[in-house]
């Protein structure tokens, strides 16, 4: 079996898990989450504690793992929530929150409206700062993702949208 699926997932208190039907549902301050499970793995909740069970062959010890640490991303998502931090880099790249939209100027020759998906929320503290925050990790990374894309950062001066944490590697200029 998988070293990640062996690990229980502890439920804090406030946090709800149940299984039916193949759905994982995992309830907390924060909203709901419904998970799908693969065939092959099945979670057990006892005692406080979810655990990922694969049921028969090789391949599903694998996923019981990926199992687990979807189950473990639901629980801290609907207890804590996640969160994503971007930075716009450039002269007079500027971004704007107004409920659930996000304008972006960076520099083409059109604005940019990027409308959040359900079940996160933008804020912006400053002109050039934008934190993405939400339940769900996957549909809050795939938020941040696109927004990069508008205006991935460039290897010579650095400009463009990048994470907080990104460490952008910088190019040297051509030399004659």
């Amino acid at each position: 079996m998988s070293r990640v699926a062996k690990a229980p997932v502890s439920l804090p208190s406030g946090v709800e898990c149940n299984v039916a039907a193949r759905d994982v549902r995992v309830k907390g301050k924060n909203g709901e989450l419904v998970f799908r499970l693969p065939d092959g793995v099945d979670v057990e909740v006892a005692d406080g504690e979810a655990t990922a069970k694969p049921t028969g062959r090789k391949p599903n010890m694998a996923m019981a793992g990926t199992v687990r640490a979807t189950v473990a991303n639901m629980v801290k998502g609907v207890s804590e929530g996640f969160e994503r931090k971007l930075e716009l880099v450039g002269v007079g790249y500027r971004a704007q929150a107004q409920g659930d939209t996000l304008n972006l100027s960076l520099g083409l020759s059109h604005p940019v409206a990027y409308k959040m998906p359900q079940g996160v929320t933008v804020a912006t503290p400053s002109n050039t700062e934008i934190v993405l925050t939400g339940a769900d990790k996957q549909v809050v990374g795939q938020a941040a993702a696109e927004i990069r894309h508008f205006r991935p950062p460039e290897p010579y001066k650095g400009k463009g949208i990048r994470y907080a944490d990104e460490r952008v590697v910088r190019k040297d200029a051509k030399k004659k």
